[in-house]
């Protein structure tokens, strides 16, 4: 007797960003097309980015009240924390009574990891007053442990980096351990705070960054205004995972269906080429694990940071693979700017918002997206690409 297929299922999502801290609020922030960014001194200079509102920055203090250890953590752990935390209680994995779950697993990245605690206790290393908890709060690893920490978790807890895929792979990752059996239930996603001197500077010394501070939507992907956009935000978004027989599936789940890599040859800093070879690749290898009647895809959203060669290449990249068949395309970073390592897993976020809205975010400035009408969204694919010539690809159904 054949074996009943079975699926991984989307049973929570978390998230915490500068568009709001749960999912009515970012929500409210798509619908409306409103952009969450605000300008600050950097370096003398008037530089746009994506914070999180009051909202957000009250509710991260809240956190810090349940657990004394907390104060001493990054902001990126935090910020992992909170959207682990409500992705488990929206999947009703959450039981503090009941102890440990031995069969629920972790896997949370950053880019960037403890950023701003490490440069603050490098400050205090150059004045010779390096406190005893610089490594132990600085290491990777605090992301997975203080998540597992916080949701009870006694599986595997992976903590990992690659570059503004990691929240992607993190996912893939998740899905491949369900798939073998490791583990029973996974919290995957990725979480970012880099709203730091350095970080910006880093950012800035690329070339990337946007000078339009005075515009409505400082980063602008695809815009038309020849300039780069770049705009740094902070977040994190984490997804609860789960394997289930296809009987026991229920209409409005969303299951995922394909994940796919590409990797170039480096040939620029950033390690990105005209044809977006990276990108074709992991769209296709995403594509062919679907069968040749479901290769249509309603909607693809995609990493596009609001840089002239980024863009450009990840659209060149879905025009090869798609050619005359281009599904729409959107983005969510003229409105919540690049949170690096996190930014895959919002964009997970905004696809399970899709699915329920059925309508797209448009974005409010001129731009040359390829302008195609979808009157049903039930296939989504997300793409994210990081320095060294990665990317991953996505792809999401709706029962």
């Amino acid at each position: 007797m054949e074996a009943e297929r079975e699926h991984i299922v989307i049973r929570g999502c978390g998230a915490i960003s500068a568009l709001g801290i749960d999912a009515q609020s970012a929500a409210q922030a798509y619908l409306s097309g409103k952009p969450s960014f605000s300008v600050i001194q950097h370096q003398e200079q008037a530089t746009p980015v994506a914070a999180l509102s009051e909202t957000g920055e009250s509710a991260l203090r809240k956190l810090q009240t349940d657990n004394p250890s907390y104060r001493q953590l990054d902001r990126s752990v935090l910020l992992a924390i909170f959207a682990a935390r409500q992705a488990t209680e929206q999947a009703r994995w959450l039981h503090p009574l009941s102890g440990t779950q031995e069969e629920l697993a972790v896997n949370i990245g950053s880019s960037r990891g403890a950023t701003g605690l490490f440069e603050q206790h490098f400050e205090d290393f150059q004045q010779q007053k390096l406190s005893s908890s610089a490594s132990p709060t600085t290491t990777l690893g605090n992301l997975s442990s203080w998540v597992g920490h916080a949701v009870h978790a006694g599986g595997a807890q992976i903590s990992h980096s690659i570059t503004c895929s990691t929240a992607l792979m993190a996912v893939a990752n998740g899905v491949a351990w369900l798939r073998a059996g490791m583990a029973r239930r996974f919290l995957a996603g990725g979480t970012e705070a880099p709203l730091t001197d350095f970080t910006i500077a880093q950012m800035k010394a690329i070339g990337i960054y946007s000078a339009m501070h005075d515009q409505l939507y400082p980063c602008q992907p695809y815009g038309i205004s020849g300039q780069n956009t770049f705009v740094l935000g902070e977040g994190a978004a984490v997804l609860a995972l789960e394997k289930t027989p296809a009987s026991q599936l229920s209409k409005g789940d969303v299951i995922i269906e394909a994940t796919g890599f590409g990797f170039e040859q480096i040939k620029s800093k950033t390690g990105i080429s005209d044809e977006g070879l990276n990108f074709q690749q992991s769209m296709r290898h995403a594509l062919s694990q679907l069968s040749f009647q479901k290769q249509a895809v309603d909607v693809i959203i995609t990493h596009s940071p609001g840089t002239r060669a980024g863009d450009k290449a990840e659209l060149n990249a879905i025009k090869a693979l798609f050619e005359k068949n281009l599904p729409a395309i959107t983005t969510n970073k003229h409105l919540l700017g690049h949170t690096l390592g996190a930014s895959g897993a919002l964009s997970l976020q905004y696809a399970l918002l899709l699915f329920t809205q059925q309508q797209i975010s448009i974005p409010g400035y001129t731009s040359t997206l390829p302008s195609q009408p979808v009157s049903c969204i039930n296939r989504i694919m997300i793409n994210a690409a990081g320095f060294g010539g990665n990317s991953a690809s996505i792809i999401l159904s709706l029962v």
